[in-house]
């Protein structure tokens, strides 16, 4: 697999329209998000590309990360038609391993479908549902 397929941060390389139309038009969780969200969120994020030998790029996620404490993984996916061959695996092994997120004591995400690939990696369901919150951009606050 590793001859057929690659993993690269260099943000050069990332095919903009690609992952704006995967995320706006298949991703449950970023359907609608326009171009510009995903502009804006590459370019302040530690991105990784999953690239076909060839240069098409296949796959993509993203983590946004102090580099020190703590790390939270995004918009991980791998093209339809190039799943099945462990990409999946291949991208979580690359960001696990990458020099500069190495030593972050907590990572964090979000899956309703993914939970067996990102066990692989140390992910488990939160030990403290009780202190874990969260702000929606909708949400109003309280007086």
């Amino acid at each position: 697999m590793q001859d057929l397929y690659f993993v690269s941060t260099d943000k050069s390389r990332l095919n903009l329209q690609l992952i704006y139309q995967y995320l706006s038009l298949e991703a449950y969780w970023a359907k609608g998000r326009s171009i510009e969200v995903v502009k804006r969120s590459i370019d302040h994020s530690l991105c990784f590309g999953v690239y076909h030998r060839g240069g098409r790029q296949v796959g993509f996620a993203r983590v946004v990360t102090d580099f020190a404490v703590f790390a939270w993984l995004l918009d991980v996916f791998v093209l339809q038609e190039h799943r099945g061959k462990g990409l999946g695996k291949l991208l979580m092994e690359t960001i696990m391993s990458d020099e500069e997120l190495k030593g972050i004591k907590r990572w964090g995400l979000n899956t309703e479908d993914a939970h067996g690939l990102y066990r692989r990696y140390g992910f488990k369901n939160t030990e403290s549902p009780e202190i874990y919150m969260e702000r929606l951009h909708d949400a109003t606050p309280s007086p």
